[in-house]
């Protein structure tokens, strides 16, 4: 596959250009769909969105960023001028999980971004986070944002624990839900003792052309069809030019990508990381799947309008 790299001291960011073989399109898409611009994950992205007639631009806070803190949004417009440099004159971005809050973000900073995918969204700036290993724990709050702007965090919603109590947390309850994973039940603690504030919440009315917004209801990482719910609240009661589309789910875990994204990933037993990882995903494996289907229709033929 042929590509082009790009690094922060270089080119003002990091990320890796994935132009499409075929279509000789004029489409890209910003991906954020890991902690790395070049692994697995990724590349099966990249090949989903080729399919669909896109180039590409996968994103990440380094070569290998476990962690996601005070990534600079800037960064997103120098990607954005260095596709339309290649000719690309439609510019969106996809992004799951964290980066799809920071999809989120993007869109609200960079008007040339038209078209908006974020799966299982917080409507908020999160608190940063690293990953490693420190004391035991995986996982452990940055203490700071998890974006600046202009050399200054944006305002976030701190972790309702820090470290070490942070992690031990998160192992609890995913022990007690039958997880391997699981933050919900921290980021309710956390709301509960910070409620969101207006700098907080993500500027969603900001956001050209086309939002999708996509959860499902047994996320137990967070309740992001709450928060789903936040932002359509927060869009009718503002000015806004996007068209926002909502595909929210009973089940479907956080694991909400489009099923032939993931026979990409893993060709035989694809819903294997699902069930693996979430205790829903065991349970209702055949409702789990019905949606990451009913999502890559939906979201195929959305790309393809745009």
């Amino acid at each position: 596959m042929k590509t082009q790299h790009f690094s922060p001291e270089r080119d003002g960011f990091y990320g890796v250009y994935y132009p499409n073989p075929v279509s000789g399109s004029r489409k890209a898409i910003i991906a954020m769909l890991g902690d790395s611009s070049d692994d697995w994950m990724v590349v099966s992205g990249v090949k989903w969105l080729h399919q669909r007639g896109c180039n590409v631009m996968a994103m990440s806070p380094d070569k290998r960023g476990y962690g996601h803190h005070d990534y600079p949004l800037e960064r997103f417009g120098k990607a954005i001028g260095v596709l339309k440099a290649q000719g690309n004159d439609k510019i969106g971005i996809v992004g799951a999980s964290t980066t799809g809050m920071m999809a989120l973000v993007a869109a609200s900073f960079f008007p040339e971004i038209t078209l908006t995918i974020a799966l299982t969204p917080p409507d908020f700036i999160m608190e940063g986070f690293y990953r490693g290993n420190k004391d035991g724990a995986r996982e452990w709050p940055s203490n700071g944002s998890s974006v600046t702007w202009q050399g200054r965090p944006l305002p976030y919603l701190p972790y309702a624990y820090r470290h070490p109590q942070y992690w031990r947390q998160v192992m609890a309850d995913s022990k007690a839900g039958g997880d391997k994973i699981a933050s919900r039940p921290m980021f309710e603690e956390s709301e509960r003792r910070h409620p969101i504030r207006e700098a907080e919440t993500i500027k969603v009315e900001n956001i050209k052309g086309k939002l999708i917004l996509v959860g499902a209801e047994d996320d137990v990482l967070w309740d992001t069809c709450k928060y789903i719910r936040r932002m359509i609240k927060r869009l009718e009661t503002r000015a806004h030019e996007c068209e926002v589309e909502t595909l929210v789910y009973e089940y479907g875990t956080h694991f909400v990508f489009p099923q032939t994204m993931l026979t990409t990933m893993l060709p035989v037993g694809s819903g294997l990381p699902v069930r693996f990882m979430f205790k829903s995903g065991r349970q209702y494996p055949k409702a789990c799947k019905q949606t990451r289907v009913d999502i890559d229709e939906k979201l195929s033929g959305s790309i393809l309008k745009w």
